[in-house]
C-alpha cells in the first residue's frame, strides 16, 4: 500500500469531518429547540405534573412565555461540543451498529450536560454555565456511571440500534428503488430514503431515548434515584405511566430528522449517496 493513497484518504476525510460538522453546527442551531422540547417531554412523568405540557404548541409557548428565547436554547454548548469527535467516530466506524456504539462512548458525558441544562426550567441567564455545571456534576457525582457518565448503558441503545436500523434499512431500500439519471430526482430519492429510514429508527429506539433522558434528568424525589439502569428504567416508566410513555417525545424527534438527512446528504458529492463515500475512500487504499 502506497504512502499517497494513505495521504489521500486522510486529507479526504479529514474534509468530510470538517464539512459535516460545519453541517452539523447548522443543524444543531436552527433544530436546538425541538430537541429541548423533546427532552421536556420525556422528563414530564404524569399528566398531574404541574410543569407537564398539553401538546406541542403548548411546549413552545410556555417555554418561551416563563423562559425567553434563549430557552430553547439550554444545553446546546455540548452538543456542539460533541459534533466533530462524532462525526470522526462515524467516519472510521462505518459499520452500522459499531458506530453508533462508538459515538455512544464520545457523547454520552455531553448529553449528561445538556439534559441537566435542558430540564432546568429557570430563565436562560440564571441557569449555570456549562462548564459550571459539568464541574458540578463531577464533583458531587463523579465521573462514573452514577456521575458524569450515568445513562451510558441507554446511550448505548439509543444509538447503537438507531444507526444499526438506520444504515440497515437505507442501504437495502436504496438498493432496491432504481437510480435516477436526473440529479434533483436522485437526491430527493436518496432524502426520501434517508428520512424513511430515520423515522423506522427513531420510532425504534425512542424507548432508549426516553430511558436516557430520565436517568440523566433530574429524579422525581430531589437526593432519591429512582432511574439508574436501562432496562429497569423501561420497566418502570412502562408499569406506571403506560406503553405510550416509552414514546414520548417521539414528534420533536422525527421532526429534527429533514434536517439531519439534509446536512448528511449536502456534504457529500453532488453524485454520492449519502453516507458513502467512507466506504469507496477506504476501497482506494486497499
Amino acid at each position: 500500500m502506497s504512502a499517497q493513497p494513505k495521504a489521500g484518504f486522510a486529507r479526504e476525510a479529514s474534509r468530510q469531518i470538517l464539512a459535516g460538522g460545519s453541517a452539523g453546527l447548522v443543524e444543531i442551531c436552527l433544530m436546538h429547540p425541538l430537541d429541548v422540547v423533546k427532552t421536556r417531554f420525556q422528563i414530564q412523568r404524569c399528566a398531574t405534573d404541574p410543569n407537564s405540557y398539553k401538546s406541542l404548541g403548548d411546549s413552545f409557548r410556555t417555554i418561551f412565555r416563563r423562559e425567553g428565547l434563549f430557552g430553547f436554547y439550554k444545553g446546546v454548548l455540548p452538543p456542539i461540543l460533541a459534533e466533530t469527535p462524532k462525526r470522526a467516530v462515524k467516519t472510521f466506524a462505518i459499520a452500522g451498529l459499531g458506530s453508533g456504539l462508538t459515538e455512544a462512548i464520545v457523547v454520552n458525558p455531553f448529553e449528561v450536560v445538556k439534559v441537566g441544562l435542558q430540564a432546568n426550567r429557570n430563565k436562560f441567564t440564571e441557569q449555570p454555565s456549562t462548564m459550571s455545571y459539568a464541574r458540578h456534576i463531577i464533583k458531587t457525582e463523579g465521573l462514573g456511571l452514577q456521575g458524569l457518565n450515568k445513562g451510558f448503558t441507554a446511550t448505548l441503545g439509543r444509538h447503537g440500534v438507531f444507526n444499526m436500523v438506520y444504515f440497515g434499512f437505507y442501504y437495502n431500500v436504496k438498493n432496491i428503488i432504481p437510480v435516477n439519471k436526473d440529479p434533483t430526482l436522485e437526491f430527493l430519492r436518496k432524502f426520501g430514503i434517508g428520512l424513511l429510514s430515520g423515522t423506522i429508527a427513531s420510532v425504534i429506539n425512542i424507548p432508549f431515548d426516553v430511558a436516557k433522558t430520565r436517568i440523566q434528568g433530574p429524579q422525581p424525589v430531589p437526593g432519591q434515584i429512582k432511574y439508574r439502569t436501562c432496562f429497569k428504567t423501561m420497566a418502570t416508566v412502562y408499569q406506571e405511566e403506560g406503553i405510550l410513555a416509552l414514546y414520548k417525545g417521539l414528534l420533536p424527534k422525527i421532526m429534527r430528522l429533514g434536517p439531519g438527512v439534509l446536512s448528511c446528504c449536502g456534504v457529500k458529492y453532488n453524485e454520492k449517496a449519502c453516507c458513502e463515500w467512507t466506504v469507496q475512500a477506504k476501497q482506494k487504499c486497499e
